[in-house]
């Protein structure tokens, strides 16, 4: 029988790989500014024309190499980045395969300049279609230049699924923006057909780098973020949830140093912004791991885009509560402010890609697998609010530190109530040392139901009031059906409800929130909701938590409802009771804060 198997020739084999690590010019440009990074280049300089796929230069300052490595770096797993298999565990370098320079180098015409300072003239090789052609000396400083022209020239089917000029160059300048955040430090110009797309200086932290690309404006709505969990640390930043927006999200994931894609650490950041956001609305997040080399595999793919994580679990938990932590703090809350805000810088370890500067969370790291928070992380999370012990007589949470107050109610009381007005029926203000405070009554008061429900439902349900009347309610056939179906649920909220026949069901005890609670108009809204759907629903986690939000939301004291100064300030200390003080269910904010800069700006006094 005649032999069926045979060993492909180089020139075929690199094709294919190429097809794994070369899919695009984006693709090449990636490889090779990974290439001058890895060779600690202080600054690459891009050129693209038509989208890359007429030329690719990728120019850098780094190390460069001598004559003998030029020509070895076309040769397939030639590789200065491991020796052996067990330096796969751990390595920090970009490239670590030996693949990428030869596989472009078959599917495109190239030419390569570099020197490593040894000498008085580096080293030109031109390749093309995978054959070397010509090497000789060249002047030019140290560092390398790859030049690709007529990408897949040869290739002609893979050329045919390329996109258009403006797709590809799109696709170049989101790859450069990821290696951009990744190494702050590093200088990097991107041209496309002589336009410049991005010119970057080195910054110090990744917020000013954040600045460079997107501007001050979104810079400055954003939160650093800091979670460790043993061996393992989360930085980065998240964005404010008020400033977040429908549409395309600024989502930028890197371990130790490497951007990549991962739908389920992003999963794990929405979760911790769960009751904080509106339905659809998608903040920008850019998060920096630092894990043990052992806890994370990178060799999982040519393109080096997707890793494995040893416990996937933990890292995602840790993400959650670094996320969680953030939104937990004052820092979180929506701003009148037009100007970026007073920022404290978080300096990174030696390891790491850049600092942190924004709009920096108050009470320290995330602390994975807690709840509520203790009594000390409490206190720090109130730090803007806390002015001392209550006073005789006080209730619930201790008076704002920073914030206005009435005299002491005795001589022996050396702590005040804030001063609290009522504006429209509808906010409340409190006057602080660095401004004013808003709070929308209605959503602070959401806020607060829903976080009693969720506590409630953990200790067995919240109490309820039998009705010396029971209410008989005609409702549809699905809402009918729905309370059937939620009855223990219901009544875990209070709601003791029994069906009737037909139409028609009997409430027999309510809860009782406040004294201006509708038992008969929140049981409907809530049963209609629930029944019917909305964005409020579909944003919720699990049912019982659909319930809360929904019994919050229908539940809550009114616009336009007039409180007695006891009243607002019983809303006042039960809102910074709650974890997420500063967002409603619905993801709106609960206060909104103006502080003396922004006023002394609007009256030219700044």
């Amino acid at each position: 029988m005649a032999r069926r198997i045979r060993v492909l020739a180089d020139s075929v084999a690199n094709q294919i790989a190429a097809g794994e690590a070369v899919e695009r010019p984006a693709s090449v440009v990636k490889e090779l500014a990974e290439n001058a990074i890895d060779a600690k280049a202080s600054r690459v300089e891009i050129a693209i024309e038509r989208g890359g796929k007429r030329l690719i230069r990728v120019s850098d300052d780094g190390i460069g190499m001598g004559r003998e490595d030029a020509l070895l770096c076309f040769d397939r797993h030639a590789t200065s980045k491991i020796e052996e298999a067990t330096d796969l565990s751990g390595v920090r370098t970009f490239g670590f395969r030996g693949e990428a320079i030869p596989s472009i180098a078959s599917v495109s015409r190239l030419l390569l300049e570099t020197h490593d300072g040894e000498g008085d003239a580096g080293t030109r090789v031109r390749v093309s279609g995978g054959q070397i052609n010509d090497v000789s000396d060249h002047p030019r400083r140290r560092g390398t230049t790859f030049e690709v022209r007529n990408l897949f020239f040869n290739a002609p089917v893979r050329a045919r699924f390329l996109k258009s000029v403006s797709a590809e160059a799109r696709a170049v300048s989101e790859a450069v923006t990821a290696l951009a955040l990744a190494h702050p430090s590093v200088a990097i110009l991107l041209t496309s057909d002589d336009r410049t797309l991005l010119d970057l200086a080195p910054a110090v932290e990744v917020a000013a780098r954040v600045s460079q690309i997107w501007g001050a404006d979104h810079a400055s709505t954003l939160l650093a973020a800091d979670g460790q969990d043993g061996d393992g640390r989360v930085r980065g930043l998240i964005q404010r949830p008020d400033a977040a927006r429908p549409g395309v999200r600024r989502s930028h994931l890197f371990v130790n140093g490497r951007p990549f894609r991962s739908p389920d650490v992003v999963r794990a950041v929405e979760r911790g912004y769960r009751t904080t956001l509106p339905h659809g609305v998608r903040p920008w997040i850019f998060l920096y791991l630092d894990l043990p080399g052992p806890q994370v595999d990178v060799n999982v793919h040519p393109a080096k885009a997707e890793v494995r994580f040893r416990d996937p679990n933990k890292v995602e938990a840790l993400v959650e509560a670094a996320v969680r932590a953030v939104l937990e703090t004052e820092a979180s809350s929506a701003t009148f402010d037009s100007g970026p805000p007073a920022t404290n810088v978080v300096r990174d370890r030696p390891t790491s890609p850049g600092g942190f500067s924004a709009n920096r969370a108050a009470g320290g790291g995330a602390r994975p697998g807690t709840g509520r928070k203790d009594d000390e992380a409490a206190a720090a999370q109130m730090a803007l609010f806390m002015s001392g012990a209550p006073g005789a007589g006080d209730k619930g949470a201790a008076a704002p530190d920073g914030v206005a107050t009435a005299p002491a109610a005795s001589a022996e009381s050396t702590v005040g109530r804030p001063r609290l007005w009522q504006v429209l029926d509808t906010y409340v203000l409190v006057e602080t040392r660095d401004g004013i405070l808003i709070v929308d009554q209605h959503s602070a008061h959401e806020r607060i139901l829903f976080q009693r429900f969720m506590d409630a439902f953990d200790a067995g349900g919240q109490e309820s009031q039998r009705l010396l009347f029971p209410l008989t309610l005609r409702l549809t056939a699905p809402e009918v059906s729905m309370v059937e179906d939620l009855k223990g649920l219901l009544a875990k909220a209070g709601f003791e409800v029994e069906g009737f026949g037909g139409d028609t069901v009997i409430v027999h005890a309510v809860p009782n929130p406040h004294r201006y609670f509708d038992a008969e108009r929140a049981f409907r809204e809530m049963v209609h909701e629930l029944t019917h759907g909305s964005d409020l629903v579909r944003a919720a986690h699990n049912q019982h938590e659909r319930i809360a939000m929904t019994f919050a939301c229908k539940s809550a004291i009114k616009a336009g409802q007039k409180l007695s100064e006891a009243e607002m300030q019983e809303l006042f200390d039960q809102l910074f009771a709650t974890e997420l003080p500063h967002h409603d269910v619905h993801g709106r904010p609960t206060i909104v804060r103006l502080s003396n800069s922004e006023l002394e700006r609007k009256f030219g006094r700044a």
